[in-house]
């Protein structure tokens, strides 16, 4: 077999392997006939806590986190502010603009989102895609975001999100969310007039 052949047979492998694995990625529309329906703009209204962790691409956790969300919803545009308060004492702050297009479909900005964020969501789901200017150390990584929400019985939201950089996996980020107290059964209320 001669270079080229087998050249050519590389390439047919990794061409083959990368439409399998496009054509199998999920999709929002996936998700359409899953329940509790989300609804981004009802969910965020008022106050939520997260909890979350990073794992580095080998799978070892480097970063745990909690952030306190305020969300206000006026009828177009949903503001989430979120402050972040890491193990290591560490605290930052993204404050999200986003406007809903249509029954499905959000755009959304951020002072560190590069461009504007594109969220698609079915069901129980929201598909959230964009860039980040990340901060490592003194260094800032510009990373892909491929965040997933699926809303759970109870109100419990769970997020998880693949890093990428250049296309090769960084990490994964896993987030917990939930309303608070007060916010609950308006929340529920919220959820049901949207069904």
């Amino acid at each position: 077999m001669t270079f080229g052949t087998f050249l050519k047979r590389i390439l047919t492998i990794v061409a083959i392997g990368t439409l399998a694995a496009c054509s199998t990625k999920m999709k929002p529309e996936d998700f359409a006939n899953q329940d509790p329906r989300f609804v981004l703009e009802n969910y965020f209204s008022g106050q939520t806590k997260a909890w979350g962790i990073f794992e580095d691409r080998f799978g070892n956790l480097r970063r745990q986190f909690v952030v306190d969300i305020n969300g206000t919803w006026d009828g177009e545009t949903l503001v989430l502010d979120e402050r972040f308060a890491y193990s290591d004492g560490e605290k930052d702050r993204r404050v999200w603009t986003i406007k809903k297009v249509d029954d499905h479909t959000y755009t959304g900005t951020a002072g560190d989102v590069v461009g504007t964020a594109q969220g698609k969501s079915y069901g129980n789901a929201l598909n959230w895609i964009y860039d980040l200017n990340l901060k490592v150390g003194d260094d800032t990584w510009k990373v892909h975001f491929d965040d997933w929400m699926f809303l759970q019985p109870e109100g419990v939201l769970l997020n998880r999100a693949e890093v990428t950089k250049w296309g090769f996996h960084v990490g994964t980020v896993t987030l917990s969310f939930r309303r608070a107290e007060t916010d609950v059964a308006a929340a529920s209320a919220l959820q049901r007039a949207a069904e």
